[in-house]
């Protein structure tokens, strides 16, 4: 048995097969001559090995052949077109194996020069992006090739309104490799009022080194991808609605100015006109001041009578007594109370401050302090009259005013309910421990007494 190489082809010294060039996604061949040197009639198995064994096959497969006689075999080379299938060259191997003489086996090699071929894919997400000045965009790519290449990102615009920034900047891909990059896209000015301004503009992405002795040197024509579109969105910094919105409050101003504040202030000032015209004075009191020359019990006061007379004919007396009107100054005296609550947290505790005896508190005016800036809900109430309740956290100091009194009978309570969801933070800047509310009343403390 004497397998030889076919002598067509050119071959590499010392080789038994003539070496072969190849393209991924192409078709080669070569052939081998077996011959039969034996006396005996024999029959060939032939087989492929090496690493390109896999996209290799040998036709016929095996020959029989009588002795004295030969056969060529033609051996096919199909390498895929993919990464796995590396640019470069490969050892091939053809066993060839006796069937009745198995020790008589013979490996022939030769070398498979795998040529290059070079293909890109790329793609953009996302495709649309919006923003006042600025996008940021990711570009990915992937080396479907079967050779080492670095990859250039070229963004393009029909204008010059756009700035482009690609990091990492030109990467390297192994064949099968892929990697991605972030694409940032700047506007220098920005679109103050108006619609939304759209920017279209185009990536191209290609192999570094493309120039024209790269393109002689490769068998094949790079497949490129086809330029991915993307759009910038360019917003505005004040939308419509802001601007219809600011043009309602401006009429809702004016309107205030022009129709809503003259009719207020009118208002106040008749109600501050009523509020200090005088008040008549009850018929059974009117002996106290009818004329100087009378004294305290409608008897004439001269230089004999037994009480002296005050300079605006009244009697003189303690400044509690009883008089007049209760709601007025001169008919009781002004006074004020103190309500000074602490509440642990979680808790819920009530301070009160109790009208006298034969009095009648007429209040109009309330302070609340809440200096820590306590959470929780206080509620202030004038005996049954609830007066409000406040959440604690809305406020640090608040104060109530009226100009007709809420009128308090003797015995009955000023009081605060607070609820301490949460202790505050004073100003020495150490949460507290607890809740601390302060609440001041003031007004017109009249008596009874007949």
């Amino acid at each position: 048995m004497t397998p030889s190489a076919a002598s067509s082809g050119p071959g590499a010294p010392g080789l038994d097969i003539p070496a072969v060039t190849v393209t991924p996604g192409d078709t080669a061949t070569t052939s081998l001559t077996v011959r039969n040197d034996s006396d005996i009639v024999e029959a060939y198995s032939l087989e492929v090995v090496g690493e390109c064994a896999s996209w290799t096959t040998v036709e016929p497969a095996r020959v029989s052949l009588y002795p004295g006689t030969s056969e060529t075999v033609t051996i096919h080379l199909a390498p895929p077109r993919s990464p796995e299938v590396r640019a470069g060259e490969k050892p091939l191997g053809v066993r060839v194996l006796p069937t009745e003489q198995p020790e008589s086996v013979r490996v022939l090699e030769t070398t498979v020069h795998v040529g290059e071929f070079h293909e890109l894919q790329s793609d953009l997400a996302p495709r649309r992006r919006r923003g006042w000045l600025r996008g940021r965009y990711r570009l990915g790519v992937r080396n479907q090739g079967n050779t080492p290449v670095q990859v250039r990102f070229t963004p393009r615009q029909d204008g010059e309104e756009l700035g482009f920034a690609i990091a990492p900047a030109d990467p390297k891909l192994e064949p099968g490799e892929s990697t991605e990059v972030v694409l940032r896209v700047r506007r220098a000015k920005p679109v103050w009022f108006g619609n939304p301004v759209v920017w279209p503009f185009t990536v191209d992405a290609a192999e570094t080194g493309d120039g024209e002795e790269a393109a002689e040197s490769r068998r094949d024509e790079p497949v490129a991808p086809a330029p991915l579109n993307a759009e910038f969105v360019q917003i505005p910094v004040f939308p419509k609605w802001l601007l219809a919105l600011l043009a309602a409050l401006l009429a809702l101003l004016l309107a205030w100015f022009a129709l809503v504040r003259p009719a207020v202030r009118s208002a106040a000032k008749d109600a501050a006109k009523q509020a200090v015209q005088p008040r008549p004075t009850p018929a059974g009191d009117q002996g106290a001041g009818d004329s100087p020359g009378t004294g305290g019990n409608n008897k004439p006061g001269g230089k004999g009578s037994g009480s002296p007379s005050r300079p605006g004919g009244g009697t003189s007396g303690n400044d509690g007594d009883p008089g007049g009107d209760d709601t007025s100054a001169g008919g009781g005296r002004q006074s004020s109370a103190t309500i000074d609550l602490k509440t642990s947290g979680g808790e819920t505790r009530t301070g009160t401050y109790k009208v006298p005896e034969n009095s009648v508190f007429g209040v109009t005016d309330i302070v609340v302090a809440n200096f820590q800036g306590d959470e929780g809900v206080m509620t202030i109430t004038f005996g049954e009259r609830k007066i409000t309740t406040i959440a604690l956290e809305t406020f640090r100091n608040q104060d109530y005013h009226w100009v007709t009194p809420i009128k308090i009978p003797a015995n009955d309570t000023v009081t605060i309910n607070v609820t301490c969801a949460k202790p505050g933070t004073p100003a020495t800047g150490r949460q507290a421990q607890g809740c601390h509310e302060v609440l001041n009343v003031s007004g017109v403390l009249s008596s009874t007494r007949e």
